[in-house]
């Protein structure tokens, strides 16, 4: 039931990832709407906004345990927020992962925005599909959790 819309998602993931490598040169910035969204080829070796850079051997690991509990927890839960919630971190898991694993260039990020004088950190789908099942996963916690059988 929602093996299909993981696999959607890190296709669509992969195959963005796939275009900007192929026709944006590293580091080349394309403007959408002028100060304030860019596509921009960047290459992160490391996690959210840069930090650990190089610690493959970490989030390598790290990521196939998580990858493994959450699968079980999607398995075992029949919770439809909690389902979607982990149908999307998943998902962006997953994606950034193939780029650790396959691309010595690091994870594949894209997507710049900017704020004022403030510049965003450049991330990708998979990155923004994991904070948004994080935020929904929260919401559940806070607002639902309580209300049913604790997982």
């Amino acid at each position: 039931m929602f093996i299909l819309p993981i696999a959607l998602l890190i296709a669509i993931d992969q195959f963005i990832k796939f275009v900007i490598e192929s026709k944006i040169p590293l580091y080349e910035r394309i403007p959408v709407i002028n100060d304030f969204f860019y596509i921009t080829h960047s290459q992160n070796k490391g996690a959210a906004w840069g930090i650990l850079q190089n610690m493959n051997l970490i989030f390598l690991p790290v990521t196939i345990i998580f990858v493994v509990v959450m699968s079980y927890l999607l398995f075992k839960y029949k919770i439809k927020l909690f389902r979607i919630a982990g149908v999307l971190i998943l998902s962006g898991a997953i994606g950034n992962f193939i780029d650790r694993a396959f691309r010595s260039s690091g994870v594949v990020d894209y997507l710049e925005f900017h704020f004022g004088s403030y510049i965003f950190p450049i991330f990708n789908l998979a990155d923004s599909l994991i904070v948004c099942g994080s935020i929904i996963l929260g919401i559940y916690i806070i607002f639902f959790q309580s209300k049913r059988e604790p997982l």
